[in-house]
């Protein structure tokens, strides 16, 4: 863990003796009463953890001095046709560590239906799967994360359109693209990005994709797993917005 998180209901409540965070704290990090160590409220601030006490049941007695913003999110908006559940926490993790700013899940022609009933929404999987991504990166804020049963329902919702200004729209796909995405020049605005399923997208979708304005524009020869090509995205439009420099 780079930094341990808090959550509002914890503060003033000692850390149970098996809780992840004391198991590091204490196992790893090596740290006893009086000690310091990198900490943050789960979307406030971070800054410092100091143990206090602790208890003989194991338990750490705990202040937090938090006075640091959390680095700031990518303009960066994921709709993600739905992957396996295995890779799915995978991606969570992997895309909150990046620090996107929102992740859509959409139901698609060729994505694999049961996929969409993943326990991971309903049993705090993916959130945890978000945390572990933040503490990686030391960060305290999460991705916005919403589900959507169609690409036409994410299109009626638009969960961009109050962005100014109006965002680019990109489609990652290797059949017949307009371009490719390495190629686009740099940019000054946000974006967003829709990445199928492992099948791809179906011409019902690429017509409704260009309806919608999105460009379709390659990563490559190769068909890559949906989780390899987000993240592959998602790096080369932080290249293109500046957030490699």
């Amino acid at each position: 863990m780079n930094i341990i998180l808090f959550e509002d209901h914890e503060i003033g409540r000692p850390l149970p003796r098996r809780d992840p965070r004391t198991i590091h704290l204490i196992k790893v990090l090596h740290k006893k009463a009086g000690d310091t160590f990198d900490a943050g409220l789960l979307g406030g601030s971070r800054g410092q953890g100091r143990i206090e006490a602790l208890r003989l049941d194991g338990a750490i007695f705990f202040s937090l001095d938090l006075w640091e913003s959390p680095p700031p999110r990518l303009p960066i908006r994921l709709g993600v046709g739905f992957p396996r559940p295995i890779q799915l926490r995978r991606l969570l993790r992997d895309l909150s560590n990046l620090g996107v700013a929102a992740v859509d899940l959409v139901g698609t022609d060729l994505g694999e239906k049961s996929y969409r009933e993943t326990k991971l929404l309903t049993d705090g999987g993916a959130r945890s799967a978000l945390i572990e991504g933040a503490v990686q990166a030391r960060d305290t804020a999460l991705p916005e994360l919403s589900v959507y049963p169609s690409l036409e329902a994410w299109f009626t919702e638009r969960p961009w359109a109050a962005l100014r200004p109006g965002p680019l729209l990109v489609a990652a796909d290797n059949v017949r693209p307009e371009g490719s995405l390495a190629r686009l020049p740099s940019l000054r605005r946000s974006l967003v990005l829709a990445i199928g399923p492992e099948r791809g997208w179906s011409d019902r979708e690429r017509t409704l994709l260009e309806e919608e304005g999105f460009s379709r524009l390659s990563l490559g020869s190769r068909a890559l797993r949906t989780e390899t090509a987000c993240t592959a995205a998602v790096i080369l439009a932080m290249e293109k917005i500046g957030e490699l420099g």
